[in-house]
């Protein structure tokens, strides 16, 4: 053969489908996805969230159905986000044992013992002026939201939650939610730490889908989008803290992020694909311009190629029925 021809030719290892299986390098399945759901109090039927096609509040009455209709599907965990009537200056109702967050955990748990049940623990869904926490002089209290935390931690893991997930922002709030857990007799009670999470413009669907009354941002305790070196610092001290998982988010703007860490820790990582990132496929897909089955596909394995081992996605459910 001439010189001129490479002799190197990677297209040998693609010429037919099952070439290109045999030696793909990253796969993810229905083991590495989490289901985010929007769970509303005092309402009687499944209420479309706009800005997110194929998304619903679910009426907690229906909660323990569609758990059931989860589990029947493949789905392994999943993550629950409150929709309250019952709001104050202090979030106060997810401290309280029969209150909301403690419903949604104890309904899932009910339903389906193996469901592995991640609590959101933060207060914006549960305040009437929309801040993660206790606001003071119109500024959050780091260290009052941290007790608050503690609590709403407490409740939760009570009433069945595997895994609290703090996506508050605040500094310490692992260590004070640890704390928490382990003095209540709680030490087998799993932290995933929303350990780096960016103020990020890719949030917006979820305000509504959390019916969020929030006026202002968001960026004095959220991570700036354009730092990368406090990135990885900010996912160390989780770590540091206690944390048995860490997260980035959002997800696909962020690739870079999760290599970073993932090259930092040994601890499991996952990724959150917010509802910014789901609306622009799905309305892209809606408008005809893309594949929205292969570029959820594409989306997910760059997140899990980048290094993420698990991945928070509202597209879990549609690939579970699709038999992924």
């Amino acid at each position: 053969m001439s010189s001129q021809f490479p002799e190197a030719r990677p297209r040998r290892l693609r010429r037919n489908a099952s070439l290109r299986s045999l030696f793909q390098e990253t796969e993810f399945s229905l083991n590495d996805l989490v289901l985010p759901i929007f769970v509303e109090e005092e309402i009687d039927d499944f209420v479309p969230i706009n800005s997110m096609p194929g998304v619903m509040r679910i009426p907690e009455s229906k909660l323990a159905g569609e758990i059931e209709r989860y589990a029947r599907a493949g789905i392994k965990s999943v993550m629950t986000f409150g929709v309250s009537h019952h709001l104050d200056g202090n979030g106060s109702d997810t401290w309280s044992d029969n209150g909301l967050v403690s419903r949604m955990s104890r309904i899932a748990k009910d339903a389906v013992p193996d469901m592995i049940v991640m609590s959101d623990t933060c207060f914006c869904e549960y305040t009437d002026h929309g801040h993660c926490g206790v606001l003071h002089h119109h500024e959050v209290d780091n260290d009052q939201t941290l007790i608050n935390l503690g609590k709403q931690a407490v409740a939760a893991a009570r009433a069945g939650a595997d895994v609290i997930a703090p996506s508050a922002a605040m500094d310490g709030q692992v260590q004070a939610i640890r704390r928490a857990l382990d003095e209540a007799g709680l030490s087998q009670t799993a932290i995933m730490a929303y350990s780096t999470k960016f103020a990020s413009a890719l949030y917006g669907p979820f305000r509504e889908a959390g019916g969020s009354a929030l006026k202002g941002d968001r960026k004095s305790y959220q991570m700036n989008p354009m730092n990368r070196r406090e990135a990885v610092r900010e996912s160390l001290m989780d770590e540091q803290e206690g944390a048995d998982a860490l997260m980035v988010k959002p997800a696909g703007a962020y690739l870079d992020i999760i290599r970073d860490i993932r090259e930092a820790s040994r601890l499991p990582l996952s990724a959150y694909q917010v509802s910014g990132e789901y609306a622009m496929i799905k309305f892209a897909a809606q408008a005809g311009a893309i594949d929205e089955d292969r570029v959820v596909r594409e989306s997910l394995g760059a997140i899990k190629r980048a290094g993420a081992d698990l991945i928070f996605t509202y597209f879990a459910m549609d690939l579970a029925l699709a038999g992924i």
